[in-house]
């Protein structure tokens, strides 16, 4: 081969890599990032990082998308599916049946339930959920968390992410928080476990999804088929040992 041809194929390579990646479908991913170890963002470089976010990117890989991740406050998430702005919502939501009557639901990816944390001064006072009765609770709006405190107590108060929910608490404006366990688990891990204790009673088992609009059922398959490809693989248990390394791997 002589060099004229030589960069005439080159050129040729090139320029199909480029139409390739070029052509690959980007799918507009909502999540909001105050929710570790699921998802969560650097405050130095504002990377979105944490288990879902990689999950959803493996799930793309395996698909053949691309992904932009939007930083959306959780409330507006579903919202933004029904109206096309999100294609996906990758954001440790919780499947009921309320909200499958507007939006679908990917096949379960994770199993989760509600739990409560206390300051350790107030572990003889509260033993159990049902122990809460009048007390003022603290949790993140539109959240399974916050549903589940107003079946305990009519005095909830709800903030717009959950690190504001755990700094009431640490200054006294509420008894507990009540948020998805691993959230609860990650912020003790953080935070130490000599101001914050967490009740063993645990309730509302329940699974996350993926969510897409109820129109996009092809994109829903593809979630589904994704998912199944990237745990028959075995990356599934890999992210799921990076993010909760404590545990076994779960999300069946």
């Amino acid at each position: 081969m002589n060099l004229k041809n030589a960069i005439f194929n080159t050129s040729i390579l090139t320029l199909s890599l480029f139409s390739f990646s070029s052509n690959a479908e980007t799918l507009k991913v909502g999540t909001e990032p105050t929710f570790a170890p699921f998802e969560m963002q650097d405050s130095v470089s504002g990377e979105i990082t944490g288990f879902d976010i990689d999950l959803i990117k493996a799930i793309a890989k395996a698909e053949g998308f691309d992904v932009e991740i939007l930083n959306t406050p959780f409330d507006a998430l579903i919202p933004g599916v029904v109206t096309g702005q999100i294609d996906v919502i990758a954001s440790g939501v919780s499947i009921t049946e309320e909200r499958a009557k507007v939006v679908s639901f990917s096949t379960p990816y994770y199993k989760s339930g509600i739990s409560a944390v206390i300051r350790v001064s107030d572990k003889d006072k509260y033993k159990k959920l049902s122990d809460f009765g009048k007390a003022k609770l603290c949790a993140q709006i539109g959240t399974t968390g916050a549903n589940f405190a107003e079946e305990l107590t009519n005095n909830v108060v709800r903030f717009n992410t959950v690190p504001e929910a755990f700094m009431e608490l640490k200054n006294g404006g509420c008894e507990a928080t009540l948020n998805d366990r691993p959230v609860n688990s990650y912020f003790l891990f953080k935070s130490g476990k000599d101001d914050f204790i967490e009740l063993s009673d645990i309730g509302n088992g329940e699974d996350y999804g993926f969510v897409v609009s109820k129109k996009n059922q092809e994109l829903l398959e593809k979630l589904n088929r994704g998912l199944l490809s990237v745990k028959e693989s075995g990356i599934y248990d890999q992210l799921y040992s990076k993010w909760f390394s404590s545990d076994s791997a779960s999300g069946e």
